[in-house]
């Protein structure tokens, strides 16, 4: 559990933001859910953002800085227009955390499945025992 820590205490300290407080507000998941089925110009995801959520140009633009800023979102310049695509880096460290979490909870999920089976198997070698009487018992 400790590795988790510090990968947790690394992102802080290199990104100054963890990546799940960046995807914690509702509208910079949506961006990305929205950058995610391709490039958006700053406009269409403005269009898309104030109309879902009823905020100014401004406030998505500062959404999409924030996700831009901790390697959630790309830019491009094409002309006088700014290309927003998903960047997998912020995505790949979030991916990272998780994985960590993964491997703590699949070990102790797989005791715990290894022990219900013990127990069914006992249950079923045993033949003096009544499922319907124990349920009985139990109420």
């Amino acid at each position: 559990m400790f590795r988790n820590l510090d990968l947790y205490n690394f992102v802080l300290s290199i990104r100054g933001v963890h990546a799940f407080d960046v995807l914690g507000d509702p509208v910079r998941r949506r961006i990305l859910e929205l950058l995610a089925t391709g490039e958006h110009t700053s406009g269409q995801v403005v269009e898309v953002i104030s109309a879902e959520f009823g905020i100014t140009q401004p406030a998505v633009s500062q959404h999409l800085r924030v996700l831009r800023d901790n390697g959630f979102a790309a830019v491009r310049a094409e002309g006088t227009r700014r290309i927003y695509s998903v960047d997998p880096t912020g995505v790949g460290e979030a991916e990272q955390w998780l994985a960590g979490l993964r491997a703590f909870w699949s070990q102790r999920l797989d005791a715990l499945g290894t022990e219900l089976a013990r127990g069914r198997r006992a249950r079923r070698a045993s033949p003096d025992t009544d499922p319907a009487s124990e349920r009985k018992a139990s109420e």
